[in-house]
């Protein structure tokens, strides 16, 4: 599956995948989509790029293991539900703070960052499993 077409096409898809993962993302906690779906279409990104080039340029284009993007996230969405209790609500319970006034306001919200932190989880690892199986393909054709 290593025909020119699809080395040619893919940088464009990734690409298109993962800003389209990103939005997915953004806007699932009032819409659908979310976090996990998110992080889905990005490891899928990930997957097409190791298929078109290889694993160890995917690996360098990264720059962090996705492992540690994948702990990351954990940490990520638990310490949004804690946050909570400093408020001496229950575990997971939404906090909204709004940045800014009028039209241009910004609202960030725990919700937002717990979608963040399983977007990470989910992207991390299922890009590790897609690389280790597809470095682990790789080998036994050579």
């Amino acid at each position: 599956m290593n025909t020119v077409i699809f080395r040619t096409l893919a940088p464009t898809v990734v690409a298109i995948m993962l800003v389209f993962s990103a939005y997915v993302c953004l806007r699932g906690h009032n819409e659908p989509g979310g976090g996990f779906i998110g992080g889905l279409i990005g490891a899928a990104a990930i997957a097409v790029f190791a298929l078109a080039s290889d694993v160890r340029a995917v690996r360098r284009a990264l720059r962090v293991d996705p492992l540690a993007i994948a702990g990351f996230g954990v940490v990520l969405a638990g310490s949004s539900g804690l946050l909570s209790l400093f408020t001496g609500s229950p575990f997971m319970t939404s906090i909204w703070i709004e940045l800014g006034a009028g039209q241009g306001a910004l609202a960030l919200s725990t919700p937002l960052f717990f979608d963040l932190g399983v977007y990470c989880t989910v992207f991390g690892t299922l890009s590790c499993v897609a690389l280790l199986l597809l470095d682990g393909e790789r080998e036994e054709e050579a």
